[in-house]
């Protein structure tokens, strides 16, 4: 699964929300949280827990 990086950017700046806060609330690490900033790809779990985290679906943050 690969995340949009600029619209996971674009949400946590929306929430003021650091990679930090981010991760603790998705229950990963903030290196994960880096990475997938970075555009990395990450597993459907790991997607599917940061937009549990910003409480949006996961389709609003993939790439098209």
């Amino acid at each position: 699964m690969r995340i949009d990086r600029i619209k996971l950017v674009t949400e946590l700046t929306r929430r003021d929300m650091t990679q930090k806060k981010l991760a603790e609330l998705a229950g990963i690490s903030r290196i994960t949280v880096n990475y997938i900033k970075g555009g990395k790809s990450c597993s459907d779990d790991v997607g599917n827990k940061i937009a549990a985290a910003l409480q949006i679906p996961i389709e609003k943050l993939l790439e098209k």
